[in-house]
């Protein structure tokens, strides 16, 4: 099997084949190590590539005691907004996100030995859940912080995360580790074993991880033991909570009155107010079974057979307050007499709310099952180009569960028939309530089935070198489904009605890669190639189009090399986007005499097309001869969204739609609030209208990313430091009417995306141990909710470091151990006005304070 080592070359600096496994005689494999930088503590890509990539070894991994991927990719620089991770307990689904440039996780794709990761998680899954891939089994993981559609297809608009798996392994590899915080909760015990083996012209490795996470309660936690609130001029926290308060409360006409044990109503006041913070975690409990096996076998000595396996099962749940439960209707004389005394008459209409301690917290659950599987097989024409073709199947499956959940719909009935007196206490307990009191399960789950064929290799000789090229033919189908609870779907639950979720579409694609050499070994100007690529596409739900990529690197000499992507880049909508059925969602709005909450509508709209992004990055890459070990790099990007997939901004809505302070409807001619559908019930308070997807958004973001990496050797140690610094520009985003620049912002809802973030890192290994220092930037914010508010207690956040520490020490061949602090001087997160959770920002923020790790490595 011939093959130049310029050839392998070009093909491993296209990352569609990244993770390839090229058969090649020992000269060219050492040139592709060296071009994929497979090193345990190398930070950055090879600097011969146009677009910047970001490498985490696999030592990276365990020097942070992480048994997740989340727990590492969360704290790059490149990161922002909205991250699902243990720390969100509301709304989580016990998922685990990645979210490059905050742009949302849809946008940023996921690889697996470069091949696409079937979406999974809870429901019709529309981002891949890091939960299904072990830590264990990784070899390193490529970052590329560039628009990649041109390459891999749709969502890869932020960038991608290719995780490249162990496989060539020889051995047994076990590995126990545990952690827990000061406070002795959040306690986490993982267990791994690799085996590995070759026989003949084949290898086989096989993986077994399992992890149990314990939880932390917000009671726990001084910051977060109960919902504070602000004092109207904003001098002052106190510590408040909701207005749906156990014993009930009433809202009529202009009462608002408190319920008590003995069937008494008293004027309700802010000490009524319900602390729901002491019932709900600050850290959620999951436990995780991952299975892994990799194969490979050379058919001949041109051929190779390879498989890949993984599934995962993930057992996860969350914790909120009992629920809140409101209806309307009309007070009775056989309710009693009780309101009477209280300026409620008989015939009056009565917004009935309670909070459900008689029955207990809501109980999350989800039981999620994933599994993916490739075959394929690899090889070399006579002519020296490569083949690859290969099989993908993957599907997730999830069933989730919320207990303590009631029978709005049969209570209201009751109502109506005179068999539930809600305005008496007994009504709510007793074992004839229990009829009334459901488990709500769902189920839902998405499926990939992709097929693949490449060609790459040499396609001529020029002048400065050969040209490179990779060709390939995809065909993609993807499903998804969410089956509601019965009672839901009926609506006779609290909330109303929420519509099933199911659909597919297919897409078959083309696509070719060309690497270009200009010149070589001219004056200023050892090495300059041009790369380019473009990828048609044509999908069953919305046509065809193309999207292309543009590169250059300009190696000036061996000290200075100046690299440029130009490229576009798509997303199409997913499954859950296109055909997701309407379902409420409670949102904060102001409007006089409104509650603080709308119900607002959301869904899927058949109707949604792409969207279409172009990228700039442009950037350098210096290595001085005069400062040996030393190497720099500096790149500015340059993201634009068009036809974004948005819902339009609610308060948005509300100003537009309604008349303040009458609530009578505006503007009803406009499309916008033909489509809302608005609602204002002047006697309850409550604000209803219908928000969903539609392509309406802009976004641009822009920024720089900065390295410093010194590698050198002293007092007979080997050190490493490296700085990464991103600096947030700008990361504007439109709908409609509203324009928002995040940058340097904190939200209520989408995390924070400060303007600058900073890791530094120093290492130090001797001959038998390591030790390793971090420290982690997050810069000062404003918030969002006091932008136009003057009455704010705390309008920005201060900047937070976190700082980090663990080593590791060989006892001999065998065993090793290591142990670690993360967040050593124990920082709290920072309260800030208009928070998300916990009082704080779980998205952005470490909750957990100081946590201690360990663990014990046995190799055979």
């Amino acid at each position: 099997m011939k093959k130049t080592t310029l050839g392998l070359a070009v093909i491993a600096a296209i990352p569609m084949f990244s993770s390839v496994q090229v058969l090649a005689a020992d000269e060219a494999a050492t040139s592709i190590e060296k071009i994929q930088v497979t090193g345990s503590r190398i930070k950055r890509a090879d600097m011969e590539t146009a677009s910047p990539v970001t490498i985490i070894g696999a030592d990276d991994i365990a020097s942070t005691g992480a048994v997740s991927v989340d727990a590492v990719l969360q704290k790059m620089t490149a990161t922002g907004g909205a991250m699902t991770n243990p720390g969100i307990n509301n709304g989580s689904g016990g998922n685990a996100s990645i979210d490059l440039r905050g742009l949302g996780s849809q946008r940023t794709l996921v690889l697996v030995n470069g091949r696409r990761m079937i979406n999974s998680g809870t429901g019709a899954a529309s981002t891949v859940d890091l939960n299904t891939i072990p830590v264990s089994m990784i070899k390193h993981i490529e970052v590329l912080k560039d628009g990649a559609s041109a390459v891999y297809g749709t969502d890869a608009v932020a960038g991608v995360v290719n995780i490249i798996l162990k496989d060539n392994f020889e051995g047994l590899d076990l590995n126990l580790k545990s952690a827990i915080t000061t406070e002795g909760d959040a306690d986490e015990t993982s267990f791994d074993i690799t085996m590995g083996g070759s026989f003949g012209r084949g290898n086989v490795v096989v993986g077994l991880q399992y992890t149990d996470r314990g939880e932390a309660s917000q009671a726990d936690r001084s910051f977060s033991e109960c919902p504070l609130s602000e004092t109207e001029d904003g001098s002052a926290l106190y510590c408040s909570g909701s207005s749906y308060t156990p014993n009930g409360h009433v809202w009529s006409g202009d009462e608002s009155l408190q319920g008590e044990a003995g069937n008494g109503w008293h004027d309700f006041s802010a000490a009524d107010r319900y602390n729901y913070s002491k019932d709900s975690y600050l850290y959620t409990p999951m436990r995780r079974l991952n299975l892994t096996g990799l194969g490979s076998f050379d058919l001949t000595d041109e051929t190779r057979l390879y498989s890949e396996f993984t599934y995962s099962k993930r057992w996860s749940q969350q914790q909120m307050a009992p629920q809140p439960v409101w209806f309307d209707f009309t007070y009775q004389p056989w309710m009693g007499d009780s309101l009477l005394s209280h300026n409620v008459n008989y015939g009056d209409d009565v917004s009935y709310g309670r909070r459900m301690t008689d029955t207990g917290t809501r109980d999350f659950s989800q039981v999620v099952d994933t599994v993916r599987t490739v075959v394929g097989a690899v090889g070399y024409l006579d002519n020296g180009f490569e083949w690859d073709t290969s099989v993908i199947f993957g599907r997730n499956d999830s069933v989730d569960r919320l207990s303590n959940l009631h029978n709005m719909g049969s209570i209201q009935g009751a109502i109506e028939t005179e068999e539930f007196n809600p305005l008496a206490q007994k009504s709510w307990s007793g074992t004839e309530f229990n009829n009334y009191i459901y488990t709500e399960q769902n189920s839902g789950g998405s499926q990939l089935l992709m097929f693949t064929a490449s060609l790459a290799g040499e396609l001529m000789e020029v002048p400065a070198g050969y040209v490179g090229f990779a060709a390939g033919l995809e065909r993609r189908e993807e499903k998804a489904w969410y089956i509601p609870d019965s009672i839901t779907s009926q609506g006779l639950a609290n909330d109303p009605r929420v519509e099933p979720t199911g659909g597919r579409f297919d897409v078959n694609e083309a696509y070719l890669e060309l690497a270009i050499p200009l010149l070589s070994d001219a004056f200023l100007a050892q090495n300059v190639e041009l790369s380019t690529a473009i990828r048609a596409f044509d999908y069953s739900t919305f046509g065809s189009d193309e999207t292309w990529k543009l590169g250059l690197t300009w190696r000036v000499n061996e000290e200075l090399m100046l690299r440029g992507v130009r490229s576009t880049a798509f997303r199409a909508p997913t499954v859950a986007e296109l055909y997701s059925g309407d379902s409420p969602s409670y949102e904060q709005v102001s409007f006089p005499n409104a509650q603080d909450q709308a119900e607002v509508t959301v869904g899927g709209n058949q109707a949604l097309t792409p969207e279409l992004a172009s990228t700039v990055t442009v950037g350098f890459v210096y290595e001085p001869e005069w400062f040996e070990g030393f190497s720099m790099t500096l790149d500015y990007y340059d993201i634009e969204i068009e036809n974004a997939i948005a819902t339009v901004n609610n308060q948005f809505i509300v100003d537009s739609c309604l008349v303040s302070p009458s609530g009578e409807l505006a503007n009803q001619d406009t499309t916008l609030c033909q489509s809302a559908n608005i609602n204002f019930n002047e006697n309850t308070g409550r604000i209803t209208f219908n928000n969903q997807l539609q392509n309406v958004g802009f976004e641009q973001t822009k920024g720089y990313d900065l390295n410093l990496n010194y590698t050198f050797d002293a007092a007979g140690l080997a050190w490493n430091t490296s700085l990464d610094v991103t600096y947030l520009d700008e990361y504007t985003v439109d709908v409609v009417e509203s324009s928002i620049d995040y940058a340097g912002l904190i939200t209520s809802g989408i995390g924070g995306y400060a303007d600058v973030k900073a890791n530094f890192e120093l290492s130090v290994k001797g001959d038998a141990w390591t030790a390793n220092y971090k420290a982690r930037y997050i810069a000062g914010m404003d918030s969002y909710s006091c932008l136009d508010s003057e009455a704010c207690y705390a309008p920005t956040t201060p900047s937070v470091v976190y700082h980090d520490i663990s080593g590791s020490y060989i006892i001999n061949d065998t065993v090793s151990v290591s142990a670690g602090v993360n967040n050593l001087f124990d920082k709290q997160p920072p309260y800030y006005s208009g928070n998300n959770d916990s009082n704080t920002d779980p998205y952005t923020y470490d909750v957990l304070g100081r946590r201690l790790f360990a663990g014990v490595n046995v190799k055979f």
